[in-house]
């Protein structure tokens, strides 16, 4: 009889980026990259593991920008492509590195792991993961979660309480339309809880979420089983506190498990490595020297001496670091059940491109995790939250505090001097959309294409990693422009609403390019 639980969430987002009037554009490849390295890596090994009879449970949310972008055939088309010039290159790699050991085994390495995702991509699935997703939410494997419908930052979007139940609700939509099911958590971006926001969770039927551990330990009253059991807020929506200890060995990379020196070090790409001539039919089209995803080197240390990456030495460590975590949580799971007298739950979340993108062996290490927890001991067992409530339907009522998961643990990221002008601009922008809702709430024809096409840009402009973006300093320029033009668009929307005098060529033309949410209703933001 298992003595405790294990819940790992993986938090799968990428912010939403399509531009279709640019033939190569370098943001985009975000989004190729995560499919690579880290949607179809995990996928095939969920897969792998049903197939093995190896019994599990993940939480994985997938955010509505990231099921729009899997889903949308320009995005799909230039994956195809994207990934059939990284074949090309890894052939010629192999051609290159033939008498270089170490690394012709690594090229053929990724030779062969290119060809899988593009099989799996094109051949498996004709294009859509999201079926492969949802095969295994099917299987009764993996509960996906929703998240914000832009991943905005709701203690931010407090003024306006209409733009927070509008994420809520277009996110629930467009769950059900793809899972044909009502969702049954979500994933608060940034995790990020405001008190009183679980009441439009409430509304829209979702049974938990998640805070960061202060959000658990810092509420009111006092929670009397810490993180190790879920508490309700006064609306009856579940809260899940993060586990620091089991959270830290894994995302840290200087004390978790990704800084190993054995790993492969993400940062030595021959992208940046090779003769521009060589590379330059593979980097963009500019000029711009980019990731390629072939990198040889493992991390050594703190050194520019690197030494080249063994997949074998890594698969080891990967196995050993599994079986050190499950250890770890066993102890820790006895400790706890022996403590508050029930069996505790013990909940990891991670992001999700952690896996595979940012540590390449992250993929190997749960696989191994999983089937070391099903085959090697009976202390511990995985669960989803839905299922811990199951067992464990009563629980303590607190009021959880404001908290994010972010540096600081609360709103700093998103709210600092090279960010903050944007707030004053979202908030009106926000304001005018619900007055919108209020003066037009039957709106027919073009208005209610130009009514639709604001809250999208209202939704786009409120995404949280255009202010994450300007705060660690990088891509600073492109998420400038995002907002300001997601703002301008909706401002000029709102003027010819208000006026009477819609431009339907100029309508069109923002449809087409920013068409996140088509089916998409205005009054969602009331």
């Amino acid at each position: 009889m298992e003595k405790g639980y294990l819940c790992i969430v993986l938090h799968g987002h990428l912010p939403y980026v399509r531009h279709p009037e640019h033939e190569d554009f370098l943001e985009e490849e975000w989004l190729y990259e995560a499919i690579t390295e880290t949607y179809i890596p995990l996928l095939s090994i969920f897969e792998k593991l049903i197939e093995d009879n190896i019994d599990f449970r993940i939480t994985m949310g997938v955010s509505p920008p990231l099921i729009a972008m899997l889903t949308d055939p320009l995005l799909q088309s230039r994956y195809v492509r994207h990934i059939e010039k990284l074949i090309e290159l890894a052939s010629l790699e192999v051609e290159r590195t033939r008498w270089q050991p170490d690394f012709h085994k690594l090229a053929l390495m990724y030779l062969s792991k290119f060809n899988f995702a593009r099989h799996y991509f094109v051949d498996k699935y004709k294009l859509n993961l999201i079926q492969a997703f949802k095969n295994i939410q099917d299987a009764g494997k993996l509960e996906i979660i929703t998240c914000g419908a832009t991943h905005g930052f709701f203690p931010l979007m407090d003024v306006c309480k209409d733009s927070v139940r509008a994420q809520v609700r277009v996110a629930v939509s467009q769950y059900k339309k793809y899972f044909n099911r009502q969702p049954r958590g979500i994933w608060l971006p940034e995790c990020a809880y405001n008190p009183g926001d679980d009441n439009i969770l409430r509304e829209s039927q979702l049974r938990f979420f998640f805070v960061d551990t202060h959000g658990i330990l810092h509420g009111t009253p006092r929670p009397k089983y810490g993180v190790f059991a879920p508490v309700y807020c006064k609306s009856g929506v579940a809260c899940f506190g993060r586990d620091l200890e089991s959270s830290k060995q894994v995302w840290s990379a200087n004390e978790g498990y990704p800084g190993d020196y054995f790993y492969r070090d993400f940062y030595r790409d021959i992208g940046f490595d090779l003769d521009f001539d060589y590379i330059k039919p593979y980097i963009h089209k500019d000029g711009i020297r980019k990731n390629t995803g072939i990198k040889y080197y493992r991390i050594t240390g703190k050194t520019n001496q690197k030494q080249p990456y063994n997949l074998d030495i890594a698969q080891d460590k990967a196995a050993v670091h599994a079986g050190n975590f499950l250890f770890n949580r066993g102890k820790q799971v006895e400790y706890v059940n022996g403590l508050i007298g029930r069996a505790p739950i013990i909940v990891s979340p991670y992001d999700a491109e952690l896996f595979g993108h940012w540590w390449y062996e992250g993929p190997d290490w749960l696989n191994y995790l999983i089937r070391k927890i099903a085959c090697d001991q009976n202390t511990i067992k995985m669960i989803t939250p839905s299922e811990y409530l199951e067992k464990y339907p009563r629980n303590q009522v607190i009021t959880p505090s404001m908290s994010s998961w972010g540096w600081k643990g609360y709103a700093e990221y998103w709210l600092e001097g090279s960010n903050d002008w944007i707030y004053r601009h979202l908030h009106k922008a926000s304001e005018r959309m619900s007055e919108l809702v209020v003066l037009y709430p039957g709106a027919r024809g073009l208005a209610l294409r130009a009514l639709n096409q604001a809250l999208r840009e209202l939704l786009l402009a409120q995404s949280s990693d255009w202010a994450f973006i300007m705060t660690t300093d990088t891509h600073v320029q492109y998420a400038v422009e995002r907002t300001k033009n997601h703002l301008i668009n909706f401002t000029k929307l709102y003027n010819q609403v208000k006026e009477s005098n819609i431009n339907e060529q100029w309508l069109s033309g923002i449809e087409a390019k920013n068409n996140i949410f088509p089916e998409i209703d205005y009054h969602a933001h009331s």
